[in-house]
C-alpha cells in the first residue's frame, strides 16, 4: 500500500511540475517599455493616468483580454483591438490619489492564449493639500523662482 501511494505521490508530483513548464507567459509575445512608473509627490484628491507603451514581439496578432489592477483606485484602460506583429500600443493607468500615503500598485495584463499576465507597477506618494503646497514652495525656493 505504501509503495501504491509514494507512485501516484510521484506520478501527480511529475504531472505538475510538467505542467508548469509548459505554460505560456504574456511577456513573450509583448514587451513593456518600462515596466514601473514613479508619479513622485502628488496632491491628494488629483487623479494622475500615465501610459505604458508596449511592443507585440510575437509572429501573430496579440489580443489583450484584460488588465486588471491589485485595487479599485487603479483604472486601467487597453486597447480593444489586436495588437499587430510589431506594432505598439499602450495600457493607460489611472490613479485617483484619494487617500495620502506612500503607494505601490499592480496591474495585470492578460494577453490571450497565454498562461500567466506581465504585471506593471505605479508607485507614488500622495500628499495632502496642505503638504503638497508646502513640497511645491521647498521646490521653487531650491530653483530660486
Amino acid at each position: 500500500m505504501k509503495k501504491l501511494f509514494l507512485f501516484l505521490t510521484v506520478i501527480a508530483a511529475s504531472t505538475f511540475i510538467y505542467a508548469q513548464t509548459d505554460a505560456k507567459k504574456a511577456d513573450e509575445v509583448i514587451k513593456f517599455k518600462e515596466m514601473k512608473h514613479d508619479f513622485g509627490k502628488i496632491k491628494q484628491g488629483v487623479p494622475v493616468t500615465y501610459d505604458f507603451v508596449f511592443m507585440n514581439v510575437g509572429e501573430a496578432p496579440a489580443i489583450i483580454e484584460n488588465a486588471t489592477a491589485s485595487c479599485g483606485c487603479t483604472t486601467p484602460s487597453w486597447p480593444q483591438q489586436p495588437v499587430m506583429k510589431g506594432k505598439s500600443e499602450k495600457i493607460k493607468a489611472g490613479f485617483n490619489a484619494a487617500a495620502p500615503g506612500v503607494f505601490e500598485k499592480g496591474i495585470f495584463v492578460k494577453v490571450k492564449g497565454y498562461d500567466y499576465p506581465v504585471e506593471i507597477k505605479i508607485t507614488g506618494e500622495v500628499l495632502s493639500s496642505e503638504d503638497f503646497t508646502k513640497y511645491e514652495a521647498g521646490k521653487k525656493n531650491k530653483s530660486g523662482k
